[in-house]
């Protein structure tokens, strides 16, 4: 046997024997001394730990929601194959907000069984991020998995707008080309919206990124 593995066996020898709490923490805390050695600690994923589901809070700007059945067939996904994703979050405090993941944040509390096997706790990792880049986030999240919803979108424009970011910062950090972010602005009827900030129609936010389909509207010179 290495010295590493000798080391690994009796740090879990030593882990085996703490009461839950405590042998949850140890895991936390020995999790946080190797991903700080660890090649990959640039990627939040190296590091996911478990923290009690009271701590894990809903953001305030979510574009995703998830339908009565979906939320169903989630909760049978993570009661038969286990969490295989991680709720990513920002720190604020000991409150752990959520960026990506608030269903999965959901089951975990809410569904009796699940939260029994899970002890109360939630896997997370962390995202250190001002708001607006973890706004971009939560779509950019949301849109890789074909999930997002025009009003919502919608919506997530005018917090950035009223946040100060501009247009080419907004095309750029939710995916969106130029086309798409005028449509995304009409939608929600404010004229404002439109001023301050001149944008050339023909501008593309992300270089040889198609159209979202969901977002186009019929053509005008049809």
């Amino acid at each position: 046997m290495t010295r590493i593995e000798t080391l690994s066996a009796a740090l879990a020898a030593e882990i085996s024997a703490l009461p839950l709490a405590e042998k949850i923490e140890a895991l936390n805390a020995a999790r946080r001394a190797l991903h700080e050695v660890s090649p990959f600690r640039s990627e939040p994923v190296d590091l996911v730990t478990w923290i009690p589901n009271d701590r894990v809070t809903a953001n305030e700007y979510n574009p995703n929601k998830v339908a009565s059945p979906e939320m169903a067939l989630l909760h049978r996904s993570i009661k038969e194959d286990g969490y295989t994703q991680p709720i990513v979050t920002f720190l604020a405090g000991e409150a752990a907000v959520v960026v990506d993941g608030f269903h999965r944040h959901r089951v975990g509390k809410e569904k009796a069984d699940v939260r029994e096997r899970v002890h109360g706790y939630l896997p997370v990792v962390g995202i250190d991020k001002p708001l607006a880049a973890r706004m971009a986030s939560t779509v950019r999240h949301n849109r890789a998995r074909g999930k997002h919803q025009v009003d919502l979108m919608s919506e997530m424009v005018v917090k950035l707008v009223n946040l100060g970011q501009s247009d080419q910062a907004i095309a750029r950090q939710l995916g969106l080309t130029a086309d798409e972010l005028i449509r995304l602005k009409a939608q929600t009827g404010i004229a404002a919206l439109f001023a301050n900030q001149p944008f050339s129609r023909s501008w593309v936010a992300v270089e040889g990124e198609a159209a979202d389909p969901s977002l186009a509207l019929a053509d005008e010179d049809a």
